[in-house]
């Protein structure tokens, strides 16, 4: 059918497809703000990189070690990508404005936190509507809380609620003393008390399992998040009747607003699998991927050799992503936001983010400076679609 079309004249119109991951906290170095955040000497990749496990040659041979600022690595020749650092111009440093940013949202003021823990308001009303009460209600590391709570809530049916230094009302409950789904129906109760003033970027449920002493997290987390306050990339490419494909946390970071499919993922290695399955779906639109495990494992908990290892084995999958790419497509890898393993603090920093971009359609070797916003990005995605953009940012592409 295709061979009686060419000799018709009728060309094959090709998909264009644009993954695009976020290495979640990978960032390359303080901001020029970084003082007013306390992050001040906070570099989260070279961090990582003074660990024996690290090493990243295909990234390196894509142009992140020639990355204004990246004084790591060989830069040996010419990078095969183009490649920018990224600079964050919302008023944050933690996920849900990191990735709003990323898909075209400015936040010029930063979402609330709770250093002293929750009014008693909100939290009278939080157990006057789930009939529980509550533990802690801190500033608490995810796996000390439950270490330090864990017997008291199997005891009582106390709920865990704590927070961090994000914008975050994150609930632990043990599996069996409360069941997931109901564990999920108490965060949704806890998302719409938490609106206006007091409107948190996350509600974060987070189920674990185990005996006193000997507690572990389950992979059945889920957020409850605001949605975006303006229009993004999602929005654009949906409306124009492009795919939007979730992987990871993506879809609960833009609470599934124009997410036209979606996929959980169990780690990074799950999110890679997924991804690649994914490469040979026909679609045109955009993959839009959260690798969460840097964060989640190893920057808040200080873990350098950790973090190494994980930038280590995305290296090492590097080609397998690099090998499904079709002609038309583009692979866009960049972060939200730096988590330093290597500082006293344990949470995230206020770093300039990588960007590097590869495809056919891609001049090779381009450096394209320091930029001004993360939206840079969606402009560059919506460009690529020849979609007038309604966002913030400028697009990277010259064609």
């Amino acid at each position: 059918m295709f061979e009686l079309l060419q000799k018709m004249g009728v060309q094959e119109e090709k998909m264009k497809r644009v993954f695009l991951i976020v290495l979640d906290s990978v960032g390359i170095g303080e901001m020029p703000d970084a003082a007013a955040f306390g992050d001040e000497g906070s570099n989260t990749l070279k961090a990582a990189s003074r660990s024996k496990y690290f090493a990243m040659p295909n990234m390196g041979r894509l142009g992140l070690f020639h990355i204004d600022g990246v004084n790591i690595g060989e830069r040996g020749e010419a990078p095969l990508g183009a490649f920018a650092r990224m600079t964050e111009a919302s008023q944050g440093k933690d996920t849900t404005i990191g990735h709003w940013e990323i898909a075209g949202v400015i936040s010029k003021a930063p979402l609330p936190t709770y250093p002293h823990g929750f009014p008693e308001e909100i939290l009278r009303e939080f157990s006057r509507k789930t009939g529980r009460g509550v533990l802690c209600n801190r500033p608490y590391s995810g796996t000390e809380v439950i270490k330090d709570y864990g017997k008291e809530h199997m005891e009582t049916g106390n709920l865990i609620v704590y927070t961090s230094a994000d914008s975050v009302f994150q609930i632990a409950a043990h599996e069996d003393i409360v069941p997931v789904e109901t564990l999920y129906e108490y965060c949704q109760i806890a998302r719409d008390i938490l609106t206006g003033e007091h409107g948190v970027g996350r509600v974060i449920a987070r189920p674990f399992e185990g005996e006193p002493g000997n507690f572990k997290r389950t992979a059945r987390r889920h957020d409850f998040s605001l949605e975006p306050p303006g229009v993004t990339m999602l929005d654009q490419l949906k409306e124009t009747g492009r795919e939007v494909l979730a992987v990871g946390k993506i879809y609960d970071i833009f609470a599934g607003k124009s997410v036209t499919d979606s996929v959980r993922t169990t780690g990074n290695a799950d999110g890679i699998d997924k991804m690649l399955r994914w490469m040979e779906r026909d679609f045109e639109g955009l993959c839009f991927v959260n690798l969460v495990d840097y964060d989640m494992l190893y920057g808040h908990r200080n873990d350098v050799d950790g973090y190494a290892k994980a930038l280590t084995y995305f290296d090492e999958r590097l080609p397998e992503i690099l090998s499904k790419l079709r002609e038309e497509d583009i692979l866009m890898i960049t972060a939200d936001h730096g988590c330093d393993p290597s500082t006293p603090s344990t949470d995230h920093s206020r770093e300039y983010t990588p960007f590097v971009m590869y495809g056919q359609p891609i001049s090779a070797g381009k450096n394209l400076g320091t930029r001004p916003t993360f939206a840079d990005i969606a402009a560059t995605v919506l460009a690529y679609f020849g979609i007038e953009k309604k966002i913030a940012g400028e697009s990277m592409l010259r064609f």
